[in-house]
């Protein structure tokens, strides 16, 4: 590969995400909205294209309507200089089909890396929020001459089980020994013996060496035709697997606090506890990182705006965020993301909570400990997250540590 190499990128946006239901009834998971005006596939564009990364395909399967709109509305590159962000969809090249996995994913649309012809394939998971400097890990990748490269993040050994854990060779720190899923009894790091290397879905392949592998899998009735499970195996089996540890990445205007970022929200406790983490004075996840942005679509719409209501109530907003179109009157909200194009009447109160867009919270309304999805109406005195066993009743979701979600429409009577 004679001077800087080719580079291409495939999102995975193809999953169903049903441990996000009823947020997922209407719509994929990567377009699930989150912090206010974002969708979670923002993320993972916004990091391949501060990467660096200008050729980049979105594979998609369920429910894709909202995320192929809002790829194409939002995610507009210059034709000029051959850029692209594409959604593509389940082609069934293969057959009456659809993908029986993240491998067979990639095996379906081997066409978009063959009208390529990359030197570099960068594969990543569509709905986790994180920064990450790809180029960073190119360069790894390309110095430790792996044909495969795992990006890990450090957890807690006491969650192991939760994740794909990469086991590191004891002689060769940048080298897989083995892939270990959800493992019960692993292995410390050598420099850290209380956590382990846990998968972030994301890799770098030689692109010949991907296809070939993803060609192999396809052959095997028996595999699950999954990027961690059996692709990377296939690799560390061969001696090409290597590790990225992300502590080794630095992000521009990154800090302390929120340098080595990431989190899963594939249920709806993380899905909540990731917004948590916007709203701190000093946030975990510090949005306002210009020189890392995550961009998203630029909403049309006025500033929000903070007013007393009809009697003359002044509302207050602590520790949230409200995003741009929402009229807050004399409302009491704390602790809590509100999406676009929020109404909120007089005396209600909305605290610890999540609002997606086009929410209308009517008057003397309450919300705690709640996720309502966009075009939900609060009738004048209802609530929400206040009675678990009218929430459930009404057949609203309610987790076990008490977050009671909305799906997408309801009106809630008094």
């Amino acid at each position: 590969m004679p001077g800087a190499p080719k580079v291409f990128g495939i999102i995975l946006a193809g999953g169903e995400g049903k441990r996000l239901m009823p947020l997922t009834a209407d719509r994929a998971k990567p377009a699930v909205p989150f912090g206010g005006q974002y969708r979670l596939i923002d993320f993972a564009i916004s990091n391949l294209i501060n990467s660096g990364l200008r050729q980049i395909v979105v594979l998609t399967q369920y429910k894709s309507h909202s995320l192929d709109r809002h790829i194409s509305q939002t995610w507009r590159m210059s034709a000029l200089l051959d850029s692209y962000v594409a959604s593509v969809p389940a082609q069934q090249r293969l057959g009456k089909r659809w993908f029986s996995g993240s491998a067979d994913a990639i095996l379906q649309s081997l066409n978009l890396i063959n009208d390529e012809q990359p030197d570099i394939v960068v594969v990543i998971g569509a709905d986790h929020v994180y920064r990450m400097d790809f180029r960073q890990m190119l360069a790894a990748h390309l110095e430790s001459g792996a044909r495969a490269t795992v990006a890990g993040i450090r957890q807690p050994i006491s969650l192991a089980n939760q994740f794909g854990v990469i086991d590191v060779d004891q002689e060769d720190a940048v080298k897989i020994n083995q892939f270990l899923e959800k493992p019960l009894n692993a292995t410390g790091l050598a420099d850290a013996p209380d956590q382990v290397l846990a998968s972030m879905g994301n890799y770098i392949f030689d692109a010949d060496a991907l296809i070939e592998a993803v060609e192999a899998d396809g052959e095997i009735p028996t595999s699950n035709h999954d990027m961690g499970g059996d692709i990377i195996p296939y690799f560390v089996g061969r001696g090409e697997a290597g590790v990225y540890d992300m502590n080794r990445n630095d992000v521009p205007g990154s800090t302390d606090r929120d340098r080595y970022y990431w989190r899963d929200v594939g249920t709806i406790d993380s899905f909540y506890d990731a917004h948590r983490d916007l709203i701190a004075t000093l946030p975990i996840f510090n949005l306002y990182n210009t020189d890392w942005p995550i961009h998203s679509q630029a909403v049309n719409s006025p500033p929000a705006k903070f007013v007393r209501d009809s009697v003359g109530r002044i509302g207050n907003a602590i520790d949230s965020i409200v995003s741009l179109g929402s009229v807050l009157s004399g409302t009491h909200l704390e602790r809590s993301v509100v999406g676009p194009w929020t109404l909120a009447d007089g005396g209600s109160t909305i605290t610890d909570s999540v609002l997606f867009d086009h929410v209308h919270v009517g008057a003397g309304a309450r919300i705690h400990r709640a996720i309502l999805d966009k075009n939900v109406v609060l009738e004048d005195g209802a609530t929400v997250g206040v009675d678990r066993e009218r929430d459930l009743a009404r057949g609203f979701t309610v987790t076990d540590s008490g977050i009671t979600v909305v799906g997408k429409g309801v009106r809630v009577e008094r």
